[in-house]
């Protein structure tokens, strides 16, 4: 049951139990006055790609279950409180997804969704179209009570659509590759097999792309590159292979499972640094692959899941084309994580079941209520100076000022995410160095706890030919397999995570 979907979220640091109750200030009163977009402020280092991948692994990672009846008012909306384990002190809250890197977005924790997304030959995904009917078919099905999981996405946008239609693509080619050297096999063992060696990549995209996108400074890119390749590097483990079992010299994979004397789960801290909503833009321009001629402008709502219209980004994809989305997201800007970017069509946002809220409002509620400290103790929690004044939090006097007239003076008050946007951030970084030392941490812990990346990363598990494509695999090699009409564009791409090329006008 360790890790499973439905058991509690565990935690880095104490619970703060005043953090949800005294309620200082209005979380709708720092939404509209620290938060809202007055106008976008781009993160020029990363790409729209990198927005809608945190979001597709966030889906694989976290769901805060609701399985009660009370509603509380954030921001003039009635927003359903999370349930505490009964008889839990102090509270923790259940995870409606596995804790596990396991690929839940793609695959589903729901039986129905799960069956629905394959195609039931060669333990294949439906991909393009078809794929994203079965998600939307989930999708307007919001549960009650406490269930297992939500059955399927209801925040569904052209961006994760992409990446969820491109690893689809990824699985089936997988799986032919396995059905060539393994013709015996059943679809039920392809399809198995293919899953452990695609959330694999997953993984080792997020840790070696991804990440050091969000963080491209020279230090820190090497130290999250010898989390996987270990000191020695990529080209020592491939031609000699591991030195010992041990995680320094040859990284974590194929390493000794390690859990630290502590039960895994994912915690509320990760949860809360990971609110990065400010990545969405306002709109999305569109250009054509083939010429770069633009093809035209969209807001990001005529871009998402809505309740009118579930189907929108599968038909926005289908008259935009999905090498042109490919590349419009691959030029474009996200919003820098920062005061004063969060998207203004999240405040208010009407869900795909109906419900309105402020989201920003919420996601300041939610970090009270889930006991999570308030920037200053958070800092002390993880052995960080806490800011002696205002302006230790920021360094600019205007955004200072503001953040003390909105608590009152009250420095212990200001809430861990206005912090964490407010920090200036290190050389190279796309968010703040508080939010970095969770990361660091839960970026380890994900991996040496399982044993699909620690024991059993091995070709006795993955085969001989994933641990190859396990190894070689880039999502910029992934985007040229699967749509060779972008091959042109990302001539000197190694990144797919990093513009590219210049934003066009």
């Amino acid at each position: 049951m360790m890790g499973a979907a439905k058991t509690p979220f565990g935690r880095n640091s104490p619970w703060v139990g005043d953090a949800r109750f005294s309620g200082f200030p209005r979380p709708e009163d720092v939404s509209s006055e620290l938060l809202t977009r007055h106008a976008f402020q781009p993160a020029p280092t990363l790409n729209l790609l990198a927005a809608a991948w945190l979001q597709f692994e966030i889906h694989d990672w976290i769901s805060h279950l609701i399985c009660t009846d009370e509603t509380v008012n954030v921001g003039g909306y009635e927003v359903a409180e999370l349930s505490p384990v009964p008889e839990v002190r102090p509270p923790a809250f259940i995870n409606g997804e596995t804790h596990w890197w396991d690929g839940s977005q793609l695959y589903g924790t729901d039986a129905d969704f799960a069956r629905d997304v394959r195609t039931r030959d060669g333990g294949r995904l439906k991909v393009d179209g078809d794929l994203l009917q079965a998600i939307e078919r989930f999708g307007r099905d919001v549960p009650t009570g406490c269930p297992v999981s939500p059955r399927g996405l209801t925040n569904l946008w052209i961006g994760l659509a992409l990446i969820h239609v491109l690893f689809a693509r990824e699985h089936n080619a997988i799986c032919d590759r396995l059905r060539s050297d393994y013709p015996r096999w059943d679809d039920d063992r392809l399809y198995a097999k293919a899953r452990l060696i695609n959330v694999a990549l997953m993984a080792k995209i997020h840790t070696l792309e991804w990440t050091p996108a969000m963080i491209a400074h020279p230090t820190t890119e090497f130290s999250i590159r010898a989390t996987w390749w270990g000191l020695l590097g990529k080209r020592f483990r491939t031609r000699f292979g591991r030195i010992g079992q041990g995680e320094i010299l040859s990284g974590i994979p194929g390493s000794a499972t390690n859990f630290d004397g502590v039960p895994y789960s994912l915690t509320e801290d990760f949860s809360a640094v990971y609110r990065m909503h400010p990545l969405l833009p306002e709109e999305v321009t569109f250009y054509h692959a083939g010429d770069e001629s633009r093809w035209g402008g969209l807001s990001f709502m005529d871009l998402a899941m809505t309740e009118d219209n579930p189907g929108q980004p599968r038909e926005v994809l289908d008259e935009i084309g999905y090498d042109n989305a490919f590349f419009s997201l691959g030029i474009g800007n996200p919003g820098a994580i920062a005061l004063h970017n969060y998207p203004t069509f999240l405040q208010p946002l009407t869900r795909v079941n109906g419900q309105t809220l402020d989201v920003a409002a919420v996601d300041i509620y939610r970090m009270r209520e889930t006991g999570v400290a308030r920037y200053n103790n958070f800092r002390r929690f993880f052995r960080l100076r806490p800011a002696r004044s205002f302006f230790d939090i920021t360094g600019n006097n205007e955004t200072a000022r503001e953040i003390c007239k909105v608590y009152d003076g009250n420095l212990e008050a200001v809430d861990l995410m206005v912090g964490l946007f407010a920090e200036p951030k290190p050389q190279g970084f796309a968010f703040s160095d508080t939010a970095f030392r969770v990361f660091l941490l839960m970026a380890a812990r994900r991996l040496t706890s399982d044993r699909f990346f620690t024991a059993d990363f091995t070709p006795q598990v993955y085969t001989e030919a994933g641990m190859e494509w396990i190894a070689e695999t880039t999502l910029a090699g992934m985007l040229r397999r699967h749509y060779p009409e972008l091959t042109r564009v990302m001539t000197g791409v190694d990144n797919a995570f990093v513009p590219w090329g210049p934003v066009r006008d």
